[in-house]
């Protein structure tokens, strides 16, 4: 996958994770991309090692991706709430 392919689905996946849970976070644009890229390589190891595979950009690896940004948006909110992010 392209480097531009990936800031793309890191932005779609971590504006859906950010619309499917709302709340106050201090991310921006580049912190939301990071979020969805972080999102995308968790989700990708997940599904890896459950025996799916990833081969492109499709709908699966979108669902992988949002799910892992979600997993991500959940454990920064927990640390934030405590202080220590």
């Amino acid at each position: 996958m392209g480097m531009v392919l990936w800031i793309v689905l890191g932005l779609v996946a971590g504006s859906i994770a950010r619309l499917v849970m709302p709340g106050p976070d201090p991310l921006g644009l580049v912190g939301t991309i990071l979020l969805g890229v972080g999102g995308a390589v968790l989700g990708g190891l997940v599904g890896t090692f459950t025996g799916g595979t990833v081969t492109g950009f499709d709908v699966r690896s979108l669902i992988m991706a949002v799910i892992g940004s979600l997993a991500l948006l959940i454990c920064l909110r927990t640390y934030a709430m405590r202080g220590i992010a």
